[in-house]
């Protein structure tokens, strides 16, 4: 009899929650094998499960985009209590209700030392940088789970000071683990900073945590682009513009509707992978979403930089823009932080 259950990729189109074993405070294979190191892990914890979430990332694995194999457990955004400690781990005890940042990092090589966790150098044998639950990123096993076992846990857990407290919050907590902390990186790597104007491109859940990071870092106008309504309700009940994306394939005539030129100072890729060229019937265009960031912002205007349909206006400015993706959208310049939340790092 199994003493735990985990989602397993089934195929393109379909998952299955299987029977597993209770986790151990062990490295996984891969890691061990790979890296050549202990297999024994007295610096983990077990976790039961409180609350995880879906991610757009484990979407592609379950549509076949990915090299996922069939077997492969998801999920890498959790909130957990803790049941078992390693006699390693000091600052951690049974009952502590913790978030998980989705990158595992080991806190000891140069790369965690310089706080970009999302590339370490000792959690994966094929690249540098690990997660729970995903293809190619060291053999974790996912947290759409009952139990995971997370390793260099004093480095990797967020412990909530008040269990009472995390309890009640728990659901607005559990974006904490990737989500709030994936756009809040989105906006601060592209250098949106006081009076900025902003162009956040696609608003699910990545894109609408992008546009409140960006009034919390101080823009002056956040503007979101999306084909679906419901997104754009939602980003205007917190004060953003909207553009809708499925009226118009001319994206800098809908932002110089909204601010009175064509550009803004910063813009954030939420959309990424899955992006889709405008109209109802527009099919698949990953680099659509690209084409229109560097149309809209300054440098890339005044650069002569075109999209894939829609004219360059003259930029009034050729102050420097910033831009930056998030989750797995596509990078189009911007500076390296100095700092960012350590559940950031994709």
């Amino acid at each position: 009899m199994s003493d735990n259950r985990i989602v397993v990729y089934k195929g393109p189109g379909e998952v299955a929650v299987e029977a597993t074993d209770y986790p151990k405070l062990e490295l996984p294979d891969d890691v061990v094998n790979g890296m050549g190191i202990k297999r024994k892990a007295p610096h983990a914890v077990i976790l039961k499960i409180v609350t995880t979430n879906i991610c757009g990332s484990d979407q592609h694995m379950v549509r076949g985009r990915t090299t996922a194999p069939v077997g492969q457990t998801l999920g890498h955004e959790i909130i957990g209590e803790v049941v078992e400690v390693g006699d390693d781990v000091l600052f951690l005890k049974e009952g502590d209700i913790c978030s998980v940042p989705f990158n595992i990092a080991c806190g000891r090589c140069r790369m965690c030392m310089e706080r970009k966790t999302g590339v370490c150098l000792n959690v994966n044998p094929a690249r540098p940088g690990a997660a729970y639950g995903y293809v190619d990123m060291g053999g974790w096993m996912g947290g759409q789970a009952e139990y995971v076992m997370v390793p260099f846990a004093d480095f990797n857990l967020l412990k909530f000071p008040d269990r009472d407290q995390a309890m009640d919050k728990i659901l607005d907590l559990t974006m904490l683990s990737d989500i709030f902390p994936t756009g809040y990186h989105g906006a601060y790597s592209a250098g949106v900073t006081t009076g900025s104007t902003v162009y956040v491109a696609g608003v699910g859940p990545v894109g609408l945590a992008a546009a409140h990071s960006a009034q919390l870092l101080g823009t002056s106008v956040v503007i979101v682009g999306d084909m679906v309504g419901e997104r754009l309700d939602q980003a205007r009940s917190f004060g953003c513009a909207t553009v809708n994306l499925a009226e118009s394939d001319h994206l800098p005539g809908m932002i110089e509707d909204v601010l009175g030129e064509p550009e803004v100072d910063a813009a954030v890729d939420a959309a990424g992978f899955e992006a889709r060229g405008h109209g109802k019937d527009a099919g698949e265009r990953p680099a659509r979403v690209l084409n229109d960031i560097m149309e809209v912002t300054r440098v890339g205007a005044s650069l002569g930089i075109r999209g894939s349909t829609s004219p360059v206006t003259p930029a009034a400015s050729t102050r420097r823009r910033r831009s930056a993706p998030c989750g797995s959208g596509s990078v189009s310049g911007g500076r390296s932080p100095t700092r960012s939340p350590r559940a950031s790092a994709r």
